[in-house]
């Protein structure tokens, strides 16, 4: 779903740790009609409700389960799920399930079963660590590790958090909030080959601090939790560069991220971060 999510969210293409032929690298691993059909997707509405339904079949460990099941739903059966929630949904159910049915089917055989296994081993293992890590730390600790600083705060409805591991929008996250379920497609922090290299995302932090205006959000955020706006107008700066600035501080996990659902509506200053710099720099420069 993550893999899917990166090739379609072109807008983000330059903020991933992927490099920036991936995108064309994939291309290159598809029929040209499948290419064609996800030139033309975007990440909208429809693109939502695959993510929920995605979600409703947690217990699908493959992919080929998730597609069998989607493809056998009946238009009725589908529209007594997306009645369930307030979000619109497409008037024609079967042309979407048709669609999406040949999407799912055509980038599992042509990318995703191609990808490095070590990928997928990797991921099964944070999960079974942080299924761990649930019983034995509150769970606000463990969303707070996992997550590198998102923090998601109780809503009317709200029933479940689910928390799933990503390696492809690294460092980005996906969030999504479905009625009682809320979505958090984390970055996993799995980078291949960097053996011989300090880790991507203790280079990105060290990275992150080297600007001042960075450094003058994190001061600030040192007096307490401040919104957007906020930061801006302390700035002086454009919305734009603010926020470039926020989602280096997010990307490092130097910040915390609050949210309501899928609205960010504060940031804070994550400083148990701040504290783990120079040993994560010596435990490299000592290997």
């Amino acid at each position: 779903m993550a893999s899917l999510h990166t090739y379609i969210c072109r807008k983000s293409h330059k903020k991933i740790d992927l490099s920036i032929a991936w995108a064309q690298e994939a291309e290159e691993q598809l029929t040209p009609e499948l290419a064609a059909v996800l030139q033309h997707m975007n990440v909208d509405d429809d693109w939502k409700w695959m993510y929920l339904l995605v979600c409703l079949r947690v217990e699908a460990e493959e992919p080929e389960e998730f597609i069998e099941w989607f493809s056998q739903r009946t238009v009725l059966d589908l529209q007594g799920i997306f009645s369930r929630y307030s979000f619109p949904y497409t008037d024609d159910i079967a042309a979407f399930q048709t669609k999406m049915t040949y999407v799912f089917t055509g980038w599992n055989e042509q990318y995703f079963r191609l990808l490095d296994s070590a990928v997928i081993q990797h991921l099964y293992q944070e999960v079974l660590n942080r299924k761990e890590q649930l019983n034995q730390f509150p769970q606000k600790e463990v969303l707070d590790d996992a997550t590198n600083g998102l923090m998601f705060r109780d809503m009317k409805g709200l029933e479940r958090v689910l928390l799933v591991p990503q390696f492809h929008f690294q460092p980005l996250c996906v969030i999504l909030h479905f009625g009682d379920t809320l979505l958090c497609h984390y970055s996993s922090r799995l980078y291949m080959g960097e053996k011989d290299f300090i880790p991507t995302h203790h280079l990105r932090v060290i990275r992150s601090l080297g600007e001042k205006n960075r450094l003058k959000i994190m001061r600030f955020l040192h007096q307490g939790p401040r919104s957007f706006i906020e930061i801006v107008r302390h700035l002086k700066l454009s919305k734009g560069i603010t926020h470039d600035h926020l989602s280096k501080l997010r990307g490092a996990g130097l910040v915390y991220a609050h949210f309501e659902g899928e609205s960010l509506v504060e940031y804070s200053l994550r400083l148990h971060a701040l504290e783990q710099i120079l040993p994560n720099v010596m435990n490299y420069l000592e290997q």
